[in-house]
């Protein structure tokens, strides 16, 4: 499941809080996160404490230890190309992109989205006669 969140500034603090309003509602369901060495990532005890999870740090340039996330960089990159200016887009258009992927089939999921997977809904079958 993607959960993406506009910061206004790759501080710290406004990076601990995103993470922070978009995990506390599943918490329970968050045992680990990852995360590269980026100073925007100080507030990780923080964070930890706040889901009542593991912190881990990626090795420097190993970004295959953080696999999923670059695959998902990739697939946000589909809606926002390298050439837009990030402080141009909105919280709604985020959103919207965030809904497209959730509700995505990826074939590691055996067709399924990622909400039908994280929620547990099973897909309706279309019967053809």
């Amino acid at each position: 499941m993607t959960l993406i969140h506009k910061v206004e500034r790759k501080t710290a603090s406004n990076v601990t809080s995103a993470i922070l309003k978009l995990l506390k509602p599943i918490a329970g369901r968050v045992h680990t996160l990852t995360s590269d060495n980026g100073k925007e990532f100080a507030g990780h005890e923080t964070i930890a404490k706040g889901l009542s999870a593991r912190f881990f740090f990626a090795h420097p340039y190993a970004s295959w230890e953080r696999g999923l996330n670059e695959n998902t960089n990739g697939l946000i990159r589909q809606y926002f190309p390298k050439h837009r200016d990030f402080t141009t887009i909105t919280q709604a258009e985020i959103n919207q992109v965030m809904n497209k992927l959730n509700n995505r089939p990826r074939k590691c999921l055996g067709i399924k989205t990622p909400n039908q997977v994280f929620f547990g809904i099973n897909p309706s079958v279309a019967l053809v006669s």
